[in-house]
C-alpha cells in the first residue's frame, strides 16, 4: 500500500516572501492589497474537489488580520499549522525574539480557531545547523513536529546531510520533537528537490511525479509537498527586485494549479499530522 503523504500550505501573501525583504518593509505591509484570503480559499475549493485534508502553516500576522480565513481552514477540515508571526528568518532573530515572535503567532492562531497547533514550519526554511536551538524553543512552546529542514545544499538555508524522512530529535532539555523535512529524490550523490515552492513550479511535472513515485511506491516513504497561495496568482503585483528572484518567484505561477492537481489526482494526501501518527514508531528514528 502506498502511504499517505502530506499536503502544505504556507499561508502568506506575495509581498510577505523574503526574497522581497529589501524591496517591502514590514511596516508597510498594510499598504499593498491582500490576496492571501482569495487564493487561499481558491486552495481549499481545490483540497474538496478532491476529498483531501492538508495542513496551512498559517503566518500570524495574517491570522491577526483575517481572522475568518483562519476559521475556515479548521471549518473545512484541515490541520492549522504555524508559519511564525513576521515571516523573518531564524538566523535574524535572537532567542528570545524567536520565542516572542513564534509564541505570539501560535497563540493567535490558537485563539482564533479555537484549536491547538502542533506543527510548525520556519519562514525561508530556516531551521538550519546554527539555528538548532530553535527546536527546542518550539518544544518548550508546545509543538509536536517541525517541517523545516531542508536536507539539501541552497544558497540560503538546508542541512545537506540531514535525513531524508521523519525523525526524532533529541534536544538539550532532554525533551524530543519529530522533525519533518522537505522531500527529496537522490540522484548520486545529490538530492534533488521537487515537490514544492519553485522546484514544484519549474520541473516537468513527468519529473515531479517520477520522483513521487520513487520515494513512495519504492523507498515506501511518506513525502511532503508545499506551496504557497500566492503560486496559483499569477496576476499578482509584480514587485522590484533583480532578475534572480524574479525568477524565482514568477516563473510558471500559471501552471502551480494544474501541477497540484495532477499530484492530487495521482498520490494519496492527508495532513501532516495524520502522516506522522500513521508512521511506525520504529521508522520515526532518532
Amino acid at each position: 500500500m502506498i502511504p499517505l503523504s502530506a499536503l502544505t500550505v504556507d499561508v502568506e501573501d506575495y509581498f510577505h516572501v523574503e526574497a522581497f525583504a529589501r524591496t517591502v518593509r514590514y511596516v508597510d505591509w498594510p499598504t499593498y492589497a491582500s490576496r492571501v484570503g482569495n487564493n487561499t480559499r481558491r486552495l481549499l475549493d481545490l483540497l474538496d474537489r478532491h476529498h483531501v485534508r492538508g495542513t496551512f502553516f498559517v503566518l500570524g500576522w495574517v491570522a491577526d488580520r483575517d481572522p475568518a480565513l483562519v476559521r475556515e481552514i479548521a471549518g473545512r477540515g484541515h490541520e492549522l499549522g504555524c508559519h511564525g508571526y513576521a515571516h523573518r528568518p531564524l538566523w535574524t532573530l535572537a532567542v528570545q525574539e524567536f520565542r516572542e515572535d513564534v509564541g505570539r503567532a501560535k497563540a493567535t492562531i490558537e485563539n482564533t480557531a479555537g484549536t491547538r497547533v502542533a506543527g510548525y514550519r520556519a519562514p525561508t526554511f530556516s531551521v538550519t545547523r546554527r539555528t538548532m536551538w530553535a527546536l527546542d524553543i518550539l518544544a518548550e512552546l508546545g509543538f509536536d513536529y517541525d517541517s523545516s529542514i531542508f536536507p539539501i545544499r541552497h544558497d540560503r538555508y538546508g542541512i545537506p546531510d540531514a535525513p531524508r524522512f521523519p525523525h526524532r530529535v533529541r534536544l538539550r532539555s532532554g525533551a524530543e520533537i519529530i522533525e519533518f523535512p522537505m522531500t527529496t529524490f537522490p540522484v548520486g550523490r545529490h538530492r534533488l528537490p521537487f515537490s514544492g515552492g519553485g522546484y514544484l513550479r519549474l520541473l516537468p511535472y513527468r519529473l515531479v511525479r517520477h520522483a513521487m513515485r520513487s520515494v513512495t511506491e519504492q523507498e515506501r516513504r511518506p513525502a511532503i509537498v508545499y506551496l504557497h497561495p500566492w503560486e496559483i496568482d499569477p496576476d499578482q503585483p509584480r514587485l522590484e527586485a533583480g532578475w534572480p528572484t524574479r525568477l524565482r518567484h514568477y516563473t510558471n505561477l500559471h501552471r502551480t494549479e494544474r501541477k497540484v492537481e495532477r499530484l492530487l489526482q495521482d498520490f494519496p494526501f492527508t495532513t501532516a499530522a495524520e502522516v506522522l501518527a500513521a508512521l511506525d514508531p520504529a521508522s520515526v528514528t532518532p
